[in-house]
C-alpha cells in the first residue's frame, strides 16, 4: 500500500513519471486521516511543474509546503528551499518528499541521506511510467533506478507503477502495464506498494489491480 507507517516517504523516477501529482494526492490523503503532513518540493530538475501548483489544497488541508523560493516564477536557476533541513530535524510532521528526475535530481536528497538513515524511517518509491520513452522496458528502468541510488545515497524500499498516457489513458491502457510492473518489482527485489489511475477510471479498476490508488489530477494538468 502507499499508505505506510515511516515518517518520510520519498518519491523519486525519471522526468515525467508523474511523482509530483503522486506526491500531492499521498499527502493529500495523509492529511485527510489527521496527521500533520508537510510536502517538500526538492525537484530542482523542473521548475514547471511544481507542488505549488497545489498550495491552496495544502492551505486547505493544514499542509506545509518547503520548496525553492523561485517555484513558480520566470527565474529558471537551480535553488535550494531554505528550510530544507526542516525536513529531517523537525520529527512532528509526516514528510512526502517529491525528488527530482533521475539522477541528477536526486543529488540534491543526498545532502540529507546521513540524517534520514540515522533516523531509519523512510519509504523511497521509484515512481515509473512504462509509457515515457526512457523507461519503457524493465531493464532501462533497473538501469534508471541504480542512477538514482547511487546519486542519492539511499536504496529504494518499492515500486509505486504510474503509467499512463495523461488525457488517453484507458483502462486498458493501464492494465497493459501490470506485466510490466510485477516484472519490475521482481527483478528489482521489491514490493510493488501501489498502481496509481486517475479517480474517473478507479471503479472500473479497483477488482482488477491489487493496491490500486486513485489520483485526483493537480490542476487538471497531465499525469
Amino acid at each position: 500500500m502507499l499508505h505506510n507507517n515511516k515518517r518520510l516517504t520519498i518519491l523519486c523516477g525519471h522526468y515525467g513519471t508523474g511523482k509530483t501529482n503522486v506526491a500531492v494526492n499521498l499527502a493529500l490523503s495523509m492529511a485527510g486521516q489527521g496527521q500533520p503532513v508537510t510536502v517538500a518540493d526538492l525537484d530542482i530538475v523542473n521548475p514547471y511543474f511544481r507542488t505549488l501548483d497545489s498550495a491552496a489544497a495544502f492551505d486547505a488541508a493544514g499542509i506545509r509546503l518547503i520548496c525553492s523560493r523561485f517555484a513558480n516564477s520566470n527565474v529558471d536557476i537551480p535553488s535550494l528551499p531554505p528550510d530544507l533541513y526542516a525536513i529531517t530535524d523537525d520529527k512532528s510532521h509526516r514528510v512526502v518528499i517529491d525528488v527530482g528526475g533521475d539522477d541528477s535530481g536526486a543529488m540534491v536528497l543526498g545532502r540529507l541521506a546521513p540524517a534520514i538513515l540515522a533516523e531509519d524511517s523512510y519509504e523511497m518509491l521509484l515512481v515509473v511510467n512504462r509509457y515515457r520513452p526512457l523507461t519503457p522496458d524493465i531493464p532501462s528502468t533497473v538501469e534508471v533506478m541504480g542512477e538514482i541510488e547511487a546519486a542519492a545515497g539511499l536504496r529504494f524500499t518499492g515500486i509505486v507503477n504510474n503509467s499512463n498516457l495523461g488525457s488517453a489513458t484507458t483502462a486498458g491502457v493501464v492494465l497493459r502495464t501490470v506485466e510490466y510492473a510485477d516484472g519490475l518489482a521482481a527483478a528489482a527485489g521489491l514490493p510493488l506498494v501501489a498502481t496509481t489511475v486517475e479517480q474517473r477510471l478507479y471503479d472500473e479498476l479497483k477488482g482488477e489491480i491489487p493496491d490500486l490508488f486513485p489520483l485526483t489530477l493537480q490542476n487538471n494538468k497531465p499525469f
